[in-house]
């Protein structure tokens, strides 16, 4: 039987920015900066109204956080490894087909949310009334989450053909 898989369809240079970002989500979790308040978002406090538990709960929790963060970038990184760095700019708008295994969706969906929330956090985003439609650098936030929701479509599409696959008939 083949693998079920999604294959996302995008511009040259989306692909080699979206490796580029979560190269640098990599990076980020590699370095694991406690005082870093985009990793806090990522790995938010147990118990809010309690210091000490949460002090706790983050120490017996947040690598094991974190290196499942890092898996899932290193699964979405091994997806977008057949994507060349783009060597002419009139190859930028090519269409590319990035190929998502049934396996690695979740991953997906998970790096493509913690980028965006990286970015909501540097960028001073707590609700939608922070987001500024005349402010340039939100450009990546927005298109992590056109993405995001785009794959979400295709994901639910995969799992409705995984439950009802068309017959032979």
């Amino acid at each position: 039987m083949m693998e079920r898989m999604i294959r996302l369809e995008m511009a040259h240079i989306e692909a080699v920015n979206l490796r580029r970002l979560v190269e640098d989500l990599t990076g980020l979790l590699a370095v694991d900066d406690p005082t870093d308040p985009a990793l806090a978002r990522l790995t938010p406090s147990a118990y809010p109204g309690d210091e000490h538990a949460s002090a706790e709960f983050a120490a017996l929790t947040r690598t094991d956080l974190l290196g499942r963060r890092a898996t899932d970038a290193r699964a979405m990184l091994d997806g977008l490894a057949p994507v060349a760095d783009l060597d002419d700019e009139a190859d930028a708008m090519a269409q590319v087909t990035v190929d998502i295994t049934a396996a690695h969706v979740d991953s997906w969906l998970r790096t493509l949310a913690a980028l965006r929330v990286i970015i909501a956090d540097r960028l001073g985003v707590i609700d939608d009334d922070d987001h500024d439609d005349d402010d340039d650098r939100f450009g990546v936030y927005d298109w992590l989450g056109f993405r995001l929701d785009s794959l979400v479509a295709l994901a639910d599409a995969l799992d409705e053909y995984a439950e009802d696959p068309p017959t032979d008939d």
